[in-house]
């Protein structure tokens, strides 16, 4: 059995896969990186927004058009949500309702056992029913960056977010178990992901209290020569220890940082349902700026969420043009099914969203360039991604190989240079990095 993957949406997704697929590969089948050539697609869906569920739908129907032989298992956020109008598509032979790997090998293996089920505590308000943890992931396939899940799940409910209805409640990972498949994981990645749905709340449900910081520490002490970088985290959930571990481990801590904003403006965040403010975010991301001296600092803003007047636009763009981001994902909101905010009332147009959407994103690009232009003649440490000469700085800039630099396996490190509008790293020399 020959089998292809298609992934929507995030790192989480994205790992969850990788254990699709070594969980389907442990029975025999082959992974193929060519659809035209499968006799079984694995969808591994998203939710994010309804479109993501369209997406999903759309790509399944255009398989079915052109493959109407191949089988179609379907898991991930958007079947744990809406598992019957998958079930009712033509051809798809099982859906999972969520991402459970062994549950999806057993599906593509054509095990008849019983899907998941699905308990809701209140009308798609929580649903938990996936276990965390299981067989350690080895590779990410054809990758030079590892991704690391350290939890699922979320506890927060902020009033837009549909993922933390497909994902349930934060479940951690044992520290044990991070650790060892970190070891493996960094065999053949020189830089780890450290991701999930929400990894600023790892370890609370533990026993032993475990924190974000803490895992990180005994990383960096266990689990030599590879480089951690955290995937996106809270800005209150940025501990003292974390910030020394970004400022003090001579880059094995990535000094990078997307801390998801959503809007500078109070009254937009209380919609949200956030729970920080404008000032909590503000303080707290100057002083990691001011701790770490070369900082990536990127952000999520959604604009045009009900309620959003001129003057909190305008309030969020000041926090933006105050702080010192090097990139932004700026998202026009949109209902979601299943959310709070699809009830809330004062509706943006969609016009003026877009155009806000716009405005921050013209910002972000400024801002970017800036910070790239900053960078030119300051060294870098870099991990080369695939064959198309380009390589990921800790600060993460992607930047081109210089001619003659050989694109060699690891992380290593050189000298940046260029200009905002292309940035390149000459070398390389010996890694700078020191074990802490």
């Amino acid at each position: 059995m020959r089998v292809y993957y298609h992934t929507f949406g995030c790192k989480a997704n994205q790992y969850d896969t990788e254990r699709m697929r070594q969980e389907i590969e442990a029975l025999g089948a082959a992974t193929t990186s060519d659809r035209s050539d499968a006799d079984l697609l694995v969808v591994n869906t998203c939710t994010v927004t309804n479109q993501a569920d369209a997406d999903a739908r759309r790509f399944i129907r255009r398989v079915r058009r052109e493959q109407p032989d191949v089988r179609l298992v379907v898991a991930g956020c958007s079947a744990a949500l809406k598992s019957d109008a998958y079930r009712s598509m033509d051809g798809v032979s099982a859906v999972i309702e969520g991402h459970d790997p062994v549950q999806v090998a057993q599906a593509a293996a054509g095990d008849s056992a019983a899907p998941v089920q699905i308990q809701l505590k209140a009308p798609l308000d929580q649903i938990d029913h996936e276990p965390i943890g299981g067989a350690l992931l080895r590779t990410r396939r054809g990758a030079a960056r590892g991704w690391l899940k350290v939890q699922d799940g979320c506890d927060r409910k902020c009033s837009f977010c549909a993922t933390r209805l497909a994902r349930g409640e934060s479940r951690s990972r044992s520290m044990d178990e991070v650790v060892a498949e970190a070891r493996l994981l960094a065999e053949v990645h020189a830089e780890l992901v450290v991701t999930g749905i929400h990894i600023g709340h790892y370890g609370l449900d533990l026993p032993s209290r475990e924190t974000l910081s803490g895992l990180l520490a005994r990383l960096l002490g266990e689990v030599p020569d590879v480089r951690f970088r955290l995937g996106s985290i809270e800005a209150t959930e940025v501990d003292d220890l974390l910030i020394d571990l970004l400022a003090t481990s001579g880059g094995r801590v990535a000094p990078h940082l997307h801390m998801p904003l959503q809007s500078g403006a109070d009254p937009v965040l209380r919609g949200m349902r956030r729970w920080h403010t404008r000032e909590q975010y503000r303080v707290r991301a100057l002083e990691i700026a001011e701790r770490v001296a070369t900082l990536g600092l990127g952000a999520d803003v959604i604009t045009g969420f009900p309620g959003e007047s001129e003057d909190d636009h305008a309030t969020t763009r000041a926090l933006i043009e105050e702080l010192p981001f090097t990139y932004l994902h700026v998202f026009p909101w949109s209902p979601r099914d299943g959310t709070v905010a699809v009830e809330l009332p004062g509706r943006v147009p969609q016009r003026i969203a877009g155009e806000r959407s716009r405005d921050l994103r013209e910002l972000a690009v400024t801002k970017g360039q800036a910070y790239r232009a900053a960078r030119a003649g300051g060294p870098a440490e870099v991990v080369v991604e695939g064959k198309a000469g380009t390589a990921l700085t800790g600060d993460y800039l992607r930047v081109r190989l210089a001619p003659g630099t050989e694109a060699r396996p690891g992380l290593w490190a050189g000298t940046l240079q260029g200009d905002e509008a292309e940035l390149y790293i000459a070398g390389p020399r010996e890694p700078s990095m020191v074990s802490v």
